[in-house]
């Protein structure tokens, strides 16, 4: 994705999110936050502005449009973002000018929104790469695999670097580097600001990209991300950082797919929803995998008329799974010389969620409520405060919905 000279979208008069594919988004408290992506303007695909944070209050259903300052990341794409201690981290990606290593992190509960470029940090970071994923376990960051380059000197074993291709240039003394995927392990320290590449045991995935991994417990789970017909799933113990390979003991599995998302639901289950298929088909199917019994569960939901791609999604503190953004299409052209994909102009704005457990009696009652604000309106006002408040909430939820909806028609 070429980023040089994009327009930029102007922000006059919106009134929620764009719709966009390949943002970052995290959940902090009752608040999703969007970052980044890309959009389709006229032919073109654009890269989102970087100085803007998106936020989306899950109990009024309202969008907030917030200013960045400080160290601003440049535009990028295929990045990966992670939450640590009410701060997100944006790490890698692609800026328009080649593949980058570099860091950047925000602090979401000061309400400042200053971006801060994380320098001099002791050891060696990974490689430039995009499509990249990684995990958050005991104030760490640990990433896994990937797609980018590397010179002769950097690809140490063959068994963690698939070559793409080759690209001659100079670099130093290095007359050519390649390009490809990796499954390395890599290990960033926030608070000493330290890098570490720890060694692993036990066979490790194939090196890939475009994959989903989400941690439960100790339990890092790295899903998908190859062309292959069945779905692989890959566990590394965050404590030991051994590899096994997770074989499902009965039942059907997932299509292969990457460009989809893995959420941990609890520390036993994990929810896959979405991506794109081997033989390039938008998904819109959800599986819930028990890590216990090592069985996979299709299971049905009230979106399966909208499938999703390179969409982002988060847990909220009712259980809920949140998806935003993504793009319901892929198209791919084809001619005798290339492959090529078409930019997508169905990038989606919409928030699907997706209940994943009984809601408690005081959400059953908010959620009746706010279905039926009209014929309440005089009760409501009867209400103390702080209730009155969270009711108020779930009226504006259900009208923006409401109000969704009759756009969309």
């Amino acid at each position: 994705m070429d980023n040089s000279s994009e327009p930029r979208l102007s922000k006059l008069g919106l009134r929620k999110a764009l719709g966009r594919s390949d943002h970052t988004a995290v959940v902090n408290g009752n608040n999703l936050y969007v970052w980044g992506g890309c959009q389709t303007v006229g032919r073109e695909e654009v890269t989102l502005p970087s100085d803007e944070m998106w936020v989306y209050d899950m109990e009024s259903g309202l969008w907030a449009l917030r200013e960045m300052k400080g160290d601003v990341p440049p535009l990028l794409s295929q990045t990966c973002s992670s939450h640590l201690q009410g701060c997100l981290y944006v790490f890698g990606g692609f800026d328009g000018s080649g593949h980058t290593n570099q860091m950047y992190c925000v602090n979401l509960d000061d309400g400042e929104f200053v971006w801060k470029r994380m320098t001099d940090a002791e050891g060696t970071p990974p490689s430039p790469r995009d499509k990249h994923s990684c995990w958050v376990y005991q104030e760490r960051i640990i990433y896994f695999g990937g797609y980018g380059c590397k010179t002769v000197r950097e690809i140490n074993n063959v068994k963690n670097f698939t070559v793409d291709h080759t690209s001659w240039a100079t670099i130093g003394t290095v007359i050519f580097r390649f390009w490809g995927w990796n499954n390395e392990v890599h290990m960033f320290e926030p608070e000493t600001n330290t890098w570490s590449e720890p060694p692993t045991q036990g066979v490790p995935p194939s090196p890939r990209a475009s994959h989903a991994s989400v941690a439960a417990g100790n339990k890092g789970y790295v899903c998908g991300g190859m062309d292959s017909t069945d779905m692989d799933l890959h566990c590394l113990d965050l404590d030991t950082l051994t590899w096994t390979q997770v074989y499902p003991t009965v039942g059907p599995l997932p299509l292969g797919r990457s460009l989809h998302t893995l959420t941990a639901v609890s520390e036993d289950k994990l929810f896959l929803f979405g991506g794109l298929s081997a033989t390039g088909q938008p998904l819109s199917d959800v599986w819930e995998f028990d890590t216990r019994s090592r069985e996979w569960r299709e299971r049905g939901h009230q979106h399966r008329d909208q499938p999703r791609l390179w969409h982002s999604a988060g847990l909220g503190e009712d259980g809920d799974v949140v998806v935003f953004g993504g793009t319901r299409d892929y198209t791919v052209l084809m001619d005798s010389v290339a492959v090529l994909r078409a930019p997508s102009q169905n990038h989606c704005s919409d928030v699907l969620v997706f209940q994943m457990q009984p809601y408690s009696l005081l959400r059953l009652c908010e959620n009746c409520i706010g279905q039926n604000a009209a014929l309440l309106t005089e009760q409501v006002s009867w209400l103390p405060r702080k209730l009155k408040a969270s009711i108020l909430k779930r009226i504006s939820y259900y009208s923006a919905n409401a109000e969704e909806q009759k756009r969309s028609l």
